[in-house]
């Protein structure tokens, strides 16, 4: 349903009020919606699904799991969270982010490639923890409830897309009647802007960032200065919003970093470089960083993002050597250290890599990329002992990889532990859904395990929901 017009008009009158501001961070609790939170859910999934049918998600574990701790840490002011949220990088040069239904988050690589500080990214991330909050999706979804949840999954990807993609996405006659319906109206903007406002200011950011965001948008900083980019067209209202963001900022005062955002502030700009390194064109990414290093030889985030171009060229040499120029001026540096010790286990010199990964592991020992990177050297060093004991440490420790299971598996195998080596391999099928795979190794896992009963009923507990598939 809309927002009534007497609501409207209450938010547009006290947009500037403190008190107002203060009373978002509670709203929504006695809003009725006639999409359940069940349903969201399952919309949720489908939409997630057809997301990544259609696009590459980031998938650089250092850059995944600062989008996730971050985020996880700005939805820490939400009384309540109707769904589990879950923050993702579309690999795309459009600068776009959005909101899908069901608590799913996306930012556009190329979004975080005009971001200059962190703030930025916080406010946009707040912003669309705003649309979720507000339950906007909902809203907007209850009125073509007769659709079937997965053609209005489609429907949703092209609307919250936007740009070219969105034609792709949302095709057919249903699609372009309800398409506009399901659209974000100005009065969402304005409620996201407002609700994401008190968030940013709560976790500690400064909400400004969102000003400069838009700036960006509009000034054209952007490739392919002759269209709109996208989050202009899915985000409506954006001089509007520049002033309402505005009149708040007035009333506002930048609080000193809390130990939290000093944190994710001094890792910003790995991620940045990490982003740019892997998914911008490489030759376009490898321009940049030469630019940088023109200015300053001895630029450690030029190294490190050049030490990324190259191991992703397979050109694991040059990879090392600028990898080793970035440590010379970052020392303690966890990325660093991680991506210098993945280049060694790729060119074959595992007892570099291990010395390396052990150093990273004295600065967090909870690394999963450092322990799995570890297992896998003492893994090719034929260490299967020591390297079955990390695989299984990093069972416990979620989320799990799946090839953590088929690791594991190998390593028991090659110690002739055969039924725990079938258990795993059960479980890594299980997981990718190769059911007859996953059978199959679960009833070699059984038959050998006769002796073990635990073992026995951990098989027989895994099978139970793969009876009727």
């Amino acid at each position: 349903m809309k927002i009534k017009s007497r609501r409207i008009k209450g938010i547009i009158v006290l947009i500037a009020s403190t008190i107002f501001l203060a009373s978002l961070f509670y709203f929504g609790e006695s809003k009725a919606f006639s999409l359940s939170i069940e349903e969201e859910l399952i919309l949720g999934k489908k939409f997630l699904a057809n997301v990544r049918s259609h696009f590459d998600l980031v998938d650089d574990d250092f850059a995944d799991e600062y989008i996730n701790d971050m985020g996880h840490y700005l939805i820490k002011p939400l009384e309540t969270k109707h769904f589990p949220f879950h923050f993702y990088i579309i690999k795309d040069n459009n600068l776009n982010a959005f909101a899908g239904p069901g608590g799913h988050i996306f930012i556009f690589s190329g979004l975080i490639e005009v971001m200059d500080e962190i703030d930025e990214l916080a406010a946009v991330i707040c912003h669309e923890i705003g649309h979720i909050s507000a339950r906007h999706i909902s809203q907007r979804v209850e009125q073509n409830k007769k659709i079937g949840l997965a053609t209005m999954a489609g429907v949703l990807a092209g609307v919250l897309i936007g740009g070219e993609a969105a034609g792709a996405i949302t095709t057919g006659a249903v699609a372009a009647g309800i398409q506009k319906q399901l659209s974000y109206s100005r009065n969402d903007e304005r409620q996201a802007d407002q609700l994401g406002f008190n968030y940013t200011v709560a976790s500690g950011f400064d909400p400004s960032g969102m000003i400069t965001t838009l700036k960006k948008l509009h000034q054209g900083q952007w490739s392919g200065a002759d269209r709109i980019p996208p989050y202009l067209l899915t985000h409506p209202g954006g001089s509007e919003r520049m002033s309402d963001i505005e009149i708040m900022l007035a009333d506002h005062n930048r609080k000193p970093d809390t130990k939290e955002t000093k944190r994710f502030r001094e890792l910003f700009p790995f991620f940045k470089t990490i982003i740019r390194a892997k998914y911008l064109e490489p030759h376009e990414a490898e321009r940049l960083f030469n630019e940088e290093l023109e200015k300053d030889p001895d630029s450690p985030m030029a190294h490190f993002g050049l030490g990324i171009v190259w191991k992703e060229r397979s050109e694991y040499p040059r990879s090392i050597n600028h990898l080793r120029k970035a440590l010379i001026g970052l020392p303690e540096s966890l990325p660093i250290l991680r991506n210098l010790g993945e280049a060694y286990q790729l060119v074959g010199q595992d007892n570099e890599a291990i010395a390396v990964l052990e150093k990273a592991l004295e600065k967090d020992n909870q690394d999963r990329s450092s322990l799995f990177l570890l297992a896998v050297s003492y893994q090719q060093m034929e260490e299967y002992q020591k390297a079955a004991r990390l695989f299984e440490r990093l069972t416990f420790m979620e989320p799990v990889k799946d090839e953590v299971y088929y690791n594991l598996g190998v390593s028991y195998g090659r110690q002739g532990r055969l039924a725990i080596a079938h258990y795993n391999f059960g479980i890594y099928f299980k997981r990718l859904k190769k059911i007859q795979k996953a059978r199959f190794h679960f009833q070699k896992a059984d038959d050998l395990a006769k002796d073990d009963p635990a073992l026995r009923g951990r098989i027989r507990e895994a099978m139970k929901d793969m009876v009727s598939k």
